[in-house]
Order: C-alpha cells, then sequence, then structure tokens
C-alpha cells in the first residue's frame, strides 16, 4: 500500500518581489493538479503577511513527488523564485 506524502512548503518573497512570486506560484498550480501522482494542490497566501505563500500539497508517494519536481513547470517556478524568496520544505507521511 502506499502511503500519501503531504508537502507544506512556505514561500517568503522578498521585499519588492512579492508579485513576482505570487505570479509564478500561481503559473505552476495548474499543470502541477494535472499530474496523475497529484491528489492535492493548493495555494494560498497569509492574511497578515501577504510576502509569505504556503503551498499545500499532497502526493501518492515519494516518488510521485521525485516526478513533479523533475517537471518542467516545477523547473520554471524554482528558477522564476530562485533568489526572489526564502523556501522552507516540510514533508509529512499520512498515517490515518
Amino acid at each position: 500500500m502506499t502511503q500519501l506524502l503531504t508537502v507544506i512548503a512556505t514561500i517568503t518573497a522578498k521585499p519588492g518581489a512579492e508579485a513576482v512570486v505570487r505570479q509564478a506560484l500561481e503559473q505552476v498550480v495548474p499543470p502541477s493538479r494535472a499530474e496523475a501522482g497529484c491528489r492535492r494542490y493548493e495555494l494560498h497566501v497569509d492574511n497578515s503577511a501577504p510576502e509569505k505563500f504556503v503551498m499545500l500539497e499532497e502526493w501518492t508517494g515519494a516518488a510521485a513527488l521525485a516526478e513533479h519536481e523533475a517537471t518542467q513547470h516545477f523547473l520554471a517556478l524554482a528558477a522564476a523564485i530562485g533568489g526572489q524568496a526564502d523556501v522552507r520544505i516540510k514533508k509529512l507521511t499520512k498515517l490515518a
């Protein structure tokens, strides 16, 4: 049985880069949701800190996430926000 993998990515745009980071994040959502191993891919903005974004993801497993990280749209996102934001990733295995 494959265990679902949840990813919580917190992206904090550097001052002046908020719009660029937001646009890049918004662009990656539709193609990511279309991936076979994607169960959830949601972009949120912090109501009290508009420079902070949170991506909530759920994948069918580590292999699906690795495939996602090799896609052109993910690589384009990484290139677009590289140096423009601080990114923190948490990976969680769903137990129940």
